[in-house]
């Protein structure tokens, strides 16, 4: 793709530009004044536009891809190689390790559905040619390609297209279902040891995922596993849950599940275990936690005095937060923007309220307490300060954690758990081990950034990181917490790109 690049003349390369920044074209009717069989007819061409456009999607996502060889990833052996499970895609051979991770910023996607969308275009040109052909064609819609796809994946390719030679002509007579069981019967007869390199495959990606829900404060826990031991697992957390319905517990038989999963899962009553302690971190206001509001929360732009901690804590004990046994309770206090100022326990929150500040003690001669120490207007308790050190200090990590809640790249929800605390301006480079220069990144899109070429990551003091890609596709990530800018005259809020809960792993359909 390069090598035509170079060839364009002036010209050609400002047609194709000018073509580029064209709105596409969009035949829209007036439904209302459309009969019966015509809104029939339409629906038909608009499916068929569908399969076209899905065509041509494949096609632009190889393009992109021809143009990401790899010979710019580290090589193996090389610091930043990536080995064992880390080793590179062999389903896009010749293709950087790192595209896909493009290709999700491009299109503002999770990674693993850009993965997915790029597997499927290069098993189309590589093994389904005349799939693609028919999609191009709008004569096959994209359901039924999938299917295909997700079945003749795994052959030979020479295998594969001769097994679309006799699945193409019946393929738009059968369900989508039925398509998908006709392809696994002819692929078990003519190479059943695909069908075992599926399932090697599927093992190879096996997870424990978490979905958020956060309308109705539940969430879903799913976990990739063996169809046999998924089915004794069910049946055993079945029969358990209708024991509890035997004996007249009245709650629907789908709760009572998932309570025993969750007893399963955590076996209180194996008291030989060491205990495991979750910390957790909940970042309400106060205002929230009284009913009295549901506004993020804030300091009101004034500095953290202790006089202000004094009253904040008065406020958090009335409340009655206390930290469980054996875990932790972090707060976090944020300007009126958003702007996360400090993170501090209960413990040191009273500490900094008894003991004020340093530079105005309390009168000589009177003991220093919570009434009289303190008033003024300096602050005693801040972002982190800077370290010359290159690995982040404890309380730094507590604050770049607490600011961000999850990995920071555009698209990517990766739980902050899992994340490396990154300089975003390299340290070997002058970058300063700063709060303002460090955010969390997943270990994969840490990769990215140290051994990709032609990424640019910026970051501004308060955390809004902006990435732009090889190709100069841009996306902009803000703090969690932090509000958007007020929009200029005449233009609509910006909230930013969407944030997906887990978006390294978006939940099928891909």
């Amino acid at each position: 793709m390069e090598e035509v690049a170079e060839y364009r003349s002036p010209v050609e390369q400002a047609l194709l530009d000018a073509v580029i920044e064209l709105p596409a074209p969009f035949r829209r009717l007036p439904v209302a004044l459309l009969s019966r069989e015509q809104k029939a007819a339409e629906l038909q061409r608009v499916a068929a536009l569908k399969a076209m456009t899905a065509a041509y999607e494949a096609e632009l996502v190889l393009g992109l891809a021809d143009d990401s060889p790899d010979d710019d990833d580290p090589a193996l052996g090389t610091p930043g190689a990536r080995r064992g499970s880390w080793a590179p895609d062999a389903e896009l051979p010749g293709v950087s390790e790192f595209f896909t991770a493009e290709l999700a910023l491009v299109l503002n996607v999770g990674r693993g559905t850009a993965s997915h969308l790029a597997h499927r275009a290069w098993t189309y040109r590589s093994h389904l040619p005349g799939t693609w052909a028919a999609l191009a064609a709008g004569a096959l819609d994209e359901a039924r390609a999938k299917a295909l796809v997700d079945v003749l994946e795994h052959t030979t390719a020479a295998t594969a297209r001769t097994l679309e030679a006799r699945l193409l002509p019946s393929a738009t007579q059968l369900t989508v279902r039925k398509l998908k069981d006709r392809a696994l019967a002819l692929l078990l007869a003519a190479d059943a040891e695909a069908i075992d390199g599926r399932r090697k495959q599927a093992e190879r990606h096996a997870d424990v995922r978490l979905y958020d829900c956060p309308f109705d404060g539940m969430a879903t826990l799913a976990a990739d596993l063996p169809a046999d031991l998924a089915a004794a697992s069910h049946a055993l957390v079945d029969a358990l849950a209708r024991m509890l319905k035997a004996d007249g517990d009245q709650r629907p038989i789908g709760q009572l599940r998932t309570l025993v999963l969750a007893d399963l899962l955590q076996r209180p009553w194996e008291t030989d275990r060491p205990p495991v302690t979750a910390h957790l971190q909940v970042i309400a206001t106060l205002a929230a936690l009284t009913g009295r509001s549901s506004e993020a929360g804030a300091v009101n732009g004034l500095p953290i005095t202790a006089a202000h901690l004094r009253e904040l804590l008065q406020r958090l004990e009335a409340l009655g937060v206390r930290a469980p046994e054996g875990g932790s309770v972090t707060l976090a206090l944020v300007d009126d923007d958003g702007t996360l100022r400090a993170t501090s326990t209960l413990d040191r929150l009273r500490r900094l309220a008894r003991t004020g500040c340093a530079d105005h003690p309390a009168d000589a001669g009177v003991e220093q307490s919570a009434e009289v120490s303190g008033d003024c207007d300096c602050a005693v308790l801040d972002r982190p300060a800077a370290t010359d050190a290159y690995a982040p200090s404890a309380p730094q990590q507590a604050f770049v954690h607490t600011r961000d809640r999850t990995c920071r790249f555009p698209t990517c929800g990766q739980r902050v758990g899992w994340a490396d605390t990154d300089h975003v301006v390299p340290h070997a480079t002058g970058g300063a081990t700063d709060c303002a220069n460090l955010c969390c990144l997943c270990r994969s899109h840490h990769r990215l950034k140290t051994s990709a070429q032609g990424w640019r990551f910026e970051m501004t003091a308060d955390g809004v990181l902006t990435v732009t890609t090889p190709s100069g596709v841009t996306r902009t990530t803000r703090p969690p917490g932090l509000h958007p800018p007020p929009p200029g005259p005449g233009s609509p809020p910006d909230t930013g790109p969407p944030s997906p809960a887990d978006p390294d792993d978006e939940p099928p359909p891909f």
